[in-house]
């Protein structure tokens, strides 16, 4: 057997595991349901105007509004922090001089904050996030009057076509409910030639991130450039961001 013909049955084994991930997750997934007490879980709902058609899990919204005041302290905040200073220098090299910018997860609002400083003349840097508390936390930390966050979600991105240059996405899109979907809509928003920049827990073989995958997203850089691929995507390039399984992955929408 051949080095090339291994190599095809190993991403064909990969790609049934992440089937069988897919079906497992469509057999025991339950639908969110409010919770007893009604104000908490008015505090998780969908903006005002429309309801949201993809929510991400309960549990996710509801443990990062617990952890929004203090997201930004203790060992959670410099691992934040040293990430998204990673990824704010390789937005750079990706993309020199933006106008518009957008953070699709953007929590506490640090990286934005950091491209607002990278990118002295972009017009608007605008982040959305599902959870209402770090949403708020960001607004609160906002000193940039180009900075703007509001609560939304990958998959139903409320701004116009071709909106952007730059679309940067910080460990947010394995909580992302229909990773597609999510990336359909980034390119969406995208101007032709516009870059994105997707980091989180990405390996070159799945057996790294067992231990941290879930809900069967993706997990493995040969899946994720198939999906980046299908959302229009071109010429994805890998880079390791911090770790060993926190990569980046650029690519660009069609000129």
């Amino acid at each position: 057997m051949s080095a090339e013909q291994a190599r095809e049955r190993i991403g064909a084994a990969l790609d049934a595991i992440d089937a069988a991930h897919d079906a497992l997750r469509a057999t025991s997934f339950r639908p969110i349901r409010p919770r007893a007490d009604a104000r908490r879980a008015s505090r998780h709902a969908p903006p005002r105007g429309g309801t949201l058609r993809f929510v991400p899990p309960y549990r996710d919204v509801a443990a990062f509004d617990d952890r929004a005041a203090g997201y930004d302290r203790g060992w959670r905040g410099r691992l934040h922090h040293e990430i998204a200073d990673r990824t704010a220098q390789l937005a750079v090299a990706t993309v020199t001089a933006p106008e518009y910018v957008l953070d699709v997860g953007s929590g506490t609002g640090y990286l934005l904050q950091l491209l607002a400083r990278r990118y002295p003349n972009a017009k608007h840097l605008a982040g959305i996030d599902p959870a209402p508390q770090m949403v708020s936390t960001a607004r609160s930390l906002a000193i940039d009057p180009r900075l703007s966050f509001t609560r939304g979600v990958a998959e139903e991105l409320n701004y116009a076509d071709r909106a952007f240059d730059l679309v940067v996405s910080t460990t947010s899109f394995d909580h992302w409910s229909d990773q597609l979907t999510g990336l359909l809509e980034c390119a969406r928003v995208l101007r032709p030639g516009g870059s994105l920049v997707l980091v989180d827990r990405f390996s070159l073989w799945l057996l790294p991130t067992l231990a941290v995958g879930r809900r069967g997203k993706a997990r493995t850089r040969r899946r994720v450039e198939r999906l980046l691929l299908q959302a229009g995507f071109q010429s994805p390039k890998w880079q390791r961001l911090h770790a060993v399984i926190i990569n980046a992955v650029t690519a660009k929408t069609r000129a």
